[in-house]
C-alpha cells in the first residue's frame, strides 16, 4: 500500500510538561500595624518620663556646687568629686555594710518563710484556711505608718530596739506579697506529682524541700530581690529603732550631708544617692530574667 508523502501533515510532538515546582515560601516580615506604633510609642515616653528623675539625679551628682542652683541642664564642668567627697563625709562603707546584713538576712528569711506558708495555703487542707489567707492578704491594706508605734512599744518592751533582731523576725513571719505569689505558683501543680512522692515514703517537708523549692527557683529570685530592695530603701525604720553607730546607709545618705551650720549639701547628697542605688540595679540586672519569669508564673493556674 502506496503512502503519499505530500498529504502528509506535520504532528507537532506533545511534550510532558514537567509540575511546576510549588513555590517557595519565605518568611513575611509582619510590618507593625499602626495600633503597635501607638503602644510602641506610648511606652517609650512612659519609660523616658520614668528615667527622667535619675538622669537628673545623675547629672546632680556632677555638678560642682555653685551651680547647684544654676537653671541649666548641664553643667559647665563634670565633677568627679561629689563622689569621693560622698564617701568621706560619712561612713558611707560602714553603714553600707549594716544594710547588705540586714537586707539579705532579712530577704533570705523572708523567702523561705514565705515560700513555707505558701506551700501551706496552696496544698494542705484545713478548716478555715481561705478565711485566715484572706486576713493575710489583707493586711497588704494597711500602711505601715499605722503599725509604727505599736511596732516600735513592741520592740521596746521586749529589749530589742538598737539591734538587728526585728528583722530577723520580720523575715522570720514571711511577707504577705510573697506568700500571695508562692500560694497561686504551688496552687498550679498537679496532684499527681506530689501523690507520687508521698507513694515513695516522703513526707511534706521533704516534698517542699525537694520537689516544689527547686521548681520554684524563679520565684525564690522574685522573693529574694523584693524583700532586698524593700530593707535597702526603708528609711524609717532603721530611723526609728537603730543607733547611730549601726544604722543603715539610707539614714546615713538622708541625713549626714550637711555642713557645719546644718545646711545640706545637695551636690554630696546627689552623688551619695547615685552610690547608693548602685547595688540594687546591679541585684536586678543580675537577676531580671528570673524576676520577670516568676511574676509570670505565678499567675499561672
Amino acid at each position: 500500500m502506496a503512502i503519499d508523502e505530500n498529504h502528509l501533515t506535520a504532528v507537532p510532538a506533545v511534550q510532558a510538561s514537567a509540575p511546576t515546582p510549588p513555590p517557595v515560601l519565605g518568611k513575611r516580615r509582619r510590618r507593625p500595624s499602626r495600633r503597635h506604633a501607638v503602644v510602641f510609642t506610648v511606652l517609650l515616653a512612659v519609660s523616658v518620663l520614668m528615667a527622667l528623675p535619675f538622669v537628673q539625679l545623675l547629672i546632680s551628682s556632677l555638678r560642682p556646687a555653685a551651680e547647684m542652683t544654676s537653671d541649666t541642664w548641664l553643667p559647665s564642668v563634670l565633677d568627679w568629686r561629689n563622689y569621693a567627697d560622698a564617701v568621706k563625709t560619712i561612713p558611707f562603707w560602714a553603714f553600707g555594710r549594716n544594710s547588705l546584713i540586714l537586707a539579705a538576712v532579712n530577704a533570705f528569711l523572708t523567702t523561705i518563710s514565705s515560700a513555707l506558708v505558701g506551700y501551706g495555703f496552696a496544698r494542705l487542707r484545713a478548716p478555715g484556711k481561705n478565711l485566715l489567707f484572706g486576713l493575710l492578704i489583707s493586711t497588704m491594706m494597711v500602711p505601715q505608718i499605722v503599725t509604727l508605734i505599736p511596732t516600735y512599744l513592741l520592740f521596746a518592751n521586749l529589749g530589742l530596739v538598737g539591734t538587728y533582731w526585728p528583722w530577723v523576725l520580720w523575715g522570720s513571719a514571711g511577707a504577705p506579697y510573697a506568700i500571695f505569689l508562692y500560694r497561686q505558683f504551688f496552687s498550679s501543680f498537679p496532684k499527681e506529682l506530689e501523690e507520687a512522692a508521698v507513694i515513695d515514703g516522703a513526707g511534706r517537708i521533704r516534698i517542699f524541700v525537694q520537689i516544689f523549692l527547686p521548681l520554684s527557683r524563679p520565684l525564690l529570685v522574685t522573693a529574694f530581690v523584693l524583700a532586698f530592695n524593700a530593707v535597702w530603701g526603708d528609711f524609717i525604720a532603721p530611723n526609728l529603732l537603730l543607733d547611730q553607730s549601726n544604722t543603715t546607709l539610707a539614714v546615713g545618705v538622708g541625713q549626714g550631708y550637711v555642713n557645719d551650720k546644718g545646711f545640706p549639701l545637695p551636690n554630696l547628697l546627689a552623688g551619695g544617692a547615685v552610690l547608693y542605688l548602685v547595688p540594687v540595679i546591679l541585684l536586678f540586672l543580675a537577676a531580671q530574667r528570673s524576676y520577670v519569669r516568676g511574676f509570670a508564673n505565678s499567675g499561672l493556674k
